[in-house]
């Protein structure tokens, strides 16, 4: 049991120790951290100076809310698309089901920059280029797939017999939509949005090739730190982390196993 203990501790250092790192560099002043060569691990000094320069002489609005806006569009279109697909898919005989999914999953193989840049041409030709919608459009083509995954997997999970009752009391299909089958299968949907949502908000590569113009948060940061403004990046990533975090609060009761393995608790 205590190997457990002690590996569950080492797992949580692993993971929290760049966000402790973050959070020192951002309140700490620049001589006891990215201005020495052996920055210590521990807080010598407070300071808001940071966060205060940062907000103040670079742009940090626009980006932030060109990716809040990018991620919900990405999560919204998801779950518009990825229900009927995913219900559908449930309701056809697994040999057919599945090859579509692995299918639909094999392109999320391909890398991103392959993908990018000949969309790039098109967009601009569709004038998408460097727009909210398109840099939507293309990072569906990696969280539709896993919504979908997530959705055929919650509907299958639904026993058919519920459907059937439905129908010989009367429902409409609307109805049993409506009234039976989302609000069974809202976990899995909550669950799906959730993953669309985080993949768009720390999205770079089809960010920073499909809308460097105007870019979004993630992009915004790596041109900081590569113009050797690490303060005003660090300042950007650790606001850049209170979303997400605000999110999982929120949407924690559904990332369970069961939810992103696609099926929903009994």
């Amino acid at each position: 049991m205590k190997f457990w203990y002690i590996a569950i501790v080492i797992l949580s250092i692993y993971f929290l120790l760049p966000l402790y790192i973050l959070i020192m560099i951002a309140f700490s002043p620049a001589k006891y951290t990215i201005e020495t060569i052996y920055p210590p691990l521990v807080f010598k000094a407070f300071t808001l100076n940071n966060l205060i320069y940062a907000f103040t002489q670079y742009d940090f609005v626009h980006p932030f809310f060109k990716s809040l806006s990018v991620a919900t569009l990405v999560g919204i279109l998801g779950i518009l698309i990825g229900v009927p697909a995913g219900y559908g898919l449930s309701r056809l005989p697994g040999k057919i089901a599945y090859p579509v999914l692995i299918l639909l999953l094999i392109t999320n193989m391909v890398p991103g920059i392959v993908v990018a840049i000949p969309i790039s041409a098109e967009f601009i030709k569709l004038h998408l280029f460097d727009t909210i919608l398109g840099l939507a459009l293309v990072q569906e083509l990696i969280t539709l797939p896993l919504a979908t995954f997530i959705m055929q997997g919650t509907f299958s999970a639904v026993p058919r017999e519920i459907e059937y009752q439905a129908k010989i009391d009367g429902a409409s299909t609307f109805s049993y939509i409506k009234d039976i089958l989302i609000p069974t299968a809202l976990p899995g949907i909550a669950a799906a949005f959730l993953i669309s949502w985080m993949f768009s908000w720390d999205e770079f590569t089809y960010a920073i090739i499909l809308s460097p113009i105007h870019p979004t948060l993630p992009v915004e940061i790596y041109i900081n730190i590569t113009r050797g403004n690490e303060l005003a990046a660090v300042a950007f990533s650790l606001v850049f982390t209170i979303p997400v975090i605000i999110l999982t609060l929120f949407l924690q009761k559904y990332l369970k196993g069961e939810y992103l393995a696609g099926g929903v608790k009994a």
